[in-house]
């Protein structure tokens, strides 16, 4: 069941659905053996290496769960795609971008030396951390507890309760923070940076270290996959053309320096993070057949155990055989 390509056969029913995706999820979480704990944020090296799971939320109101999709674990780079929405959502996207680009680095996400070679008049993109860091410069607010203020609201509106900071990773990030803090003083000293340094860079750190589920970033995808609203009441959460700006910024630069390979090989807008999720927004697709969530899902992902990107290696197969075998490419 697990090998061959797109599958134009696959039974639709959910028992049969939920029987395909658990088969996968069993099969995958052998190459967990081939990643590694994120290391530089000590906090994060408590995970369980061996965890694997995912959820899938389609806009037909099915729902797919498998694997450890009870694990909590923080949004890491994942939020940059959430502040990102924010900051433009509060200062609207002309002004954001002119603050950021949308070019892809082809560089690690932490890196610095792209900034001082290239000579660039703004950071490449918001998904680098030199891009996120000028990003949440740009939030509202005097104090980090005032800018994340809207993040969590924006969430609220999505999942109808309130997330919490994990304040063990979020001091464990601050720590450990020598690379931000060099990304910080460069931008700093070029002038990219819009408020203060020390509240920027913390409130940097806190975005990261929100407590999420795979659910939550399944529920995030959905309304990004649904160009910003809720597909259960017609509700606009995200405005249309900032959903669409992020989707875009997924696909291109959402999965660090593999993000060409996963457009290639996966094909739909993702975000990843080094805790180890994935968020995934799958657009309505036309088809010539039916297939499944022909309409639209999103997809949350964890597996902590890492590449040398940064990304999910479980994930990412397991989301490269769905995408497969689904046909659920963009392209």
């Amino acid at each position: 069941m697990v090998q061959g390509i797109a599958n134009w056969n696959t039974e639709e029913t959910q028992e049969w659905l939920q029987q395909y995706v658990d088969d996968w999820v069993t099969f995958y979480r052998k190459n967990t053996d081939d990643g590694e704990l994120a290391s530089y944020i000590p906090e994060l090296q408590k995970a369980d290496p061996n965890a694997l799971g995912i959820v899938i939320r389609g806009n037909n109101g099915m729902t797919l769960r498998s694997g450890d999709t009870g694990e909590q674990f923080t949004l890491q780079s994942i939020s940059k795609a959430i502040t990102f929405i924010v900051a433009c959502m509060e200062r609207g996207v002309s002004y954001m971008l002119n603050n950021v680009d949308v070019e892809p680095t082809g560089e690690a996400f932490n890196s610095i030396m792209h900034l001082e070679m290239k000579q660039v008049k703004k950071p490449l993109n918001p998904f680098n951390n030199a891009g996120a860091i000028t990003v949440t410069s740009t939030l509202p607010g005097t104090t980090s507890d005032e800018r994340l203020e809207p993040v969590f609201q924006l969430l609220e509106n999505m999942f109808g309760h309130r997330l919490k900071l994990n304040h063990a990773v979020y001091e464990s990030e601050r720590k450990s923070s020598t690379r931000n803090r060099a990304i910080g003083y460069y931008l700093l000293e070029v002038g990219f940076l819009e408020s203060d340094l020390d509240v920027t860079l913390e409130t940097y750190f806190k975005q990261c270290s929100i407590d999420v589920t795979i659910d939550d970033l399944a529920r995030i995808g959905q309304v990004l996959a649904n160009d910003g609203m809720d597909p259960k009441n017609g509700e606009e959460i995200v405005p249309r053309q900032i959903a669409r700006i992020t989707k875009v910024l997924m696909l291109t630069c959402g999965m660090y320096n593999a993000s060409g390979k996963f457009a290639t090989y996966v094909g739909i807008p993702a975000k990843s993070g080094v805790s180890g999720g994935i968020l995934a927004a799958v657009p309505p697709r036309v088809r010539d057949d039916t297939m499944p969530f022909i309409d639209g899902c999103g997809i949350g992902v964890y597996g902590p155990a890492l590449g040398e990107e940064g990304n999910s290696v479980a994930g990412i197969r397991l989301l490269r055989h769905i995408a497969t075998q689904w046909d659920l490419s963009i392209f």
